[in-house]
């Protein structure tokens, strides 16, 4: 059996679409691939390596962006649900303050309930930690 010239090695390689070297031996065991001389991966190919390379996660904040609780609120709505809760509310409101990343989930029966809810919750949190909302931010209704 002949040795491959790293240039052959490579045209093999990008000939069975980039196939990992070692199916490429197995074909080359089991007389497959009829011509395929003996591969040597000498060196790494740019295409394999850039598709198996995975992006790296976000670094987490050690600090958060809001100086203070309640400074910054994140709302999102969320619904109309497939099955409905027991007292028939189909609708989440989901309340995350920044600072110190307290949830809050209210449940709701239909969208037009929101503004009543929403202005309720903020009075009763604002009254119970004694500090003022500044921004509420939300993705628009998309």
């Amino acid at each position: 059996m002949v040795k491959a010239s790293p240039t052959q090695a490579w045209l093999w390689h990008q000939r069975l679409s980039h196939l990992n070297f070692d199916y490429i031996h197995l074909l080359l065991k089991k007389d497959v691939v009829i011509g395929l001389p003996k591969l040597i991966k000498d060196q790494l190919c740019s295409s394999c390596e850039m598709s198996k390379a995975k992006r790296s996660s976000f670094k987490s904040k050690d600090v958060p962006s809001s100086k203070g609780r309640l400074n910054l609120l994140h709302m999102d709505l969320c619904g109309p649900m497939r099955v409905a809760s027991i007292n028939g509310k189909k609708y989440i409101l989901v309340i995350v303050d920044d600072y110190s990343r307290y949830t809050c989930t209210l449940f709701l029966r239909s969208k037009d309930e929101t503004p009543e809810v929403l202005n309720e919750f903020l009075t009763m949190i604002q009254r119970n930690l004694q500090a003022s909302v500044i921004t509420v931010r939300t993705d628009r209704g998309t």
